[in-house]
């Protein structure tokens, strides 16, 4: 049995997690241990106070109890908005916390991405514009080439958890680019794990979520490769090679 950790901020979609773990179909558990959200705002001031090393370390011993063997900080928003460098600093010091090798959703997307051979990419986001760009700045960083960048303006993880397939599917739409090779959704609030089939028919390439890449990056630190075709492309065991 191979056991990944999770620390979830709140609670909007965390049931996405389980679903997930039942579509992988093999001997691998996702533990969710939830942190201390704070204000619920996606505004930068309160998303960098919401990834603070004190709110991440509180959650690290239950799942060292638990026997996980990686841990993954299951937001993105609570780590790119420290920046590159400052997103590094954050998972080099969940790892000392937590004694395991460690990584958050926003360096989980720049892996996902290079694991499809990917370099060309959209991004569909909930938030503010100012929240989507520092993120759309975060992939720059990393080399990747972002081809556009559509923001829902939505405020709360807690209205993000309510959307449904069809607002999913509505965002994804938008933010497609011919010129991209797959289209990011970064928001482990947003609900995804039952639709990824249907956003990949729908746009013909692709489709990277918060949920799914933060699960394949607890995968890919503990050496676990599985496949799971209902999880997207990312879950197969062939890579896409694009430019």
């Amino acid at each position: 049995m191979t056991s990944l950790g999770f620390l979830y901020p709140g609670h909007s979609a965390e049931d996405d997690y389980p679903r997930i773990e039942q579509l992988l179909g093999s001997d691998i558990r996702l533990d969710l241990v939830h942190t201390d959200i704070g204000e619920d705002a996606h505004r930068v001031d309160a998303l960098r106070r919401m990834g603070a090393p004190e709110r991440l370390a509180a959650g690290v011993e239950e799942l060292r109890l638990i026997g996980a063997e990686s841990v993954v900080w299951a937001c993105t928003s609570g780590s790119f908005v420290h920046g590159w460098e400052g997103a590094h600093d954050q998972v080099r010091a969940l790892a000392r916390a937590a004694g395991m090798p460690a990584s958050s959703t926003s360096f989980a997307f720049v892996h996902a991405v290079r694991e499809l051979g990917l370099r060309r990419v959209a991004v569909g986001a909930t938030y503010p514009d100012d929240v989507a760009g520092l993120f759309a700045d975060f992939l720059h960083t990393a080399g990747l080439d972002v081809t556009g960048v559509r923001g829902a303006g939505i405020i709360t993880a807690a209205e993000v958890g309510t959307w449904g397939e069809q607002q999913v599917l509505a965002l994804a739409r938008e933010a497609d680019r011919e010129d991209a090779g797959a289209v990011l959704l970064p928001d482990t609030a947003l609900h995804t794990a039952s639709c990824l089939p249907a956003l990949e028919m729908e746009l013909g390439k692709p489709v990277l979520t918060a949920n799914q890449v933060t699960v394949w990056e607890g995968l890919r630190l503990a050496d676990r490769r599985v496949n799971a075709p209902e999880l997207g492309v990312l879950f197969r065991r062939e890579p896409l090679v694009q430019a």
